[in-house]
């Protein structure tokens, strides 16, 4: 599909055999724009310099050792998040100094849907959320990715795939042992009817036995009389 990622650094990822990436990104650096506007309070404190050196630059630097490091935490996890639409299902890589991933199969997705705030309205990102069968609630969410709707429609179109893939291997097994059940009805058939013939065969044999012992019985008569 035009316009979506597929660039990045992968080498967490592990694939199957016959497994692509259809899709690879993460959260728009510009999400951190509102928290980076924190760094605007240290150098407003300066303000307070000309009127109190020391208490403008012990201002100052509290501000700085707390927004600093908040807007650099704010950095690090938008580098070191990625979300991976493959072929087979979806991926979620999390963590700055640890590594959790995380895997939903296309078979096991029940229903997504993508928002977008005003801002990233504006600016064209959003949030896409997965919700899995069984699940409770939102199993995987990609927060603040570009294009929200283009990559919620990638995954619903595999989704359709797959479930329609589903659907024709239940009717194939279907069929299989419905002919299954035929093909033993069918020799159920047979062999009733073979009884049956078996069984007026003996029935003819026995009538014709009795038949030929009646003249032999009035045969014996008329000798003794």
């Amino acid at each position: 599909m035009s316009g979506l990622e597929t660039d990045g650094d992968l080498e967490w990822l592990s694939l199957d055999a016959d497994e692509s990436v259809r899709w690879a990104g993460g959260p728009d650096l510009r999400t951190v724009a509102p928290t980076a506007l924190l760094l605007a309070l240290p150098v407003l404190a300066l303000a307070v310099v000309p009127f109190n050196t020391v208490a403008g630059l012990a201002l100052v630097a509290v501000l700085g050792a707390v927004t600093v490091p908040i807007v650099g935490w704010a950095v690090l996890w938008i580098r070191s998040t990625d979300y991976v639409v493959t072929t087979s299902g979806l991926y979620e890589k999390r963590g700055v100094f640890s590594r959790d991933v995380k895997r939903i199969d296309f078979e096991k997705v029940q229903n997504t849907s993508y928002s977008q705030s005003a801002l990233g309205t504006r600016f064209g990102y959003g949030h896409v959320e997965i919700s899995s069968a069984g699940g409770a609630g939102v199993e995987m969410r990609f927060r603040s990715v570009p294009e929200p709707r283009a990559v919620q429609q990638l995954i619903s179109s595999h989704v359709s795939r797959g479930q329609a893939t589903d659907r024709s291997k239940t009717a194939n097994a279907t069929d299989a042992v419905l002919e299954e059940i035929l093909v033993e009805l069918r020799a159920i058939r047979t062999a009733l009817e073979d009884g049956a013939g078996d069984a007026e065969s003996v029935e003819t044999r026995s009538s014709t036995q009795s038949d030929d012992s009646v003249p032999l019985e009035h045969e014996s008569a008329d000798s003794n009389s």
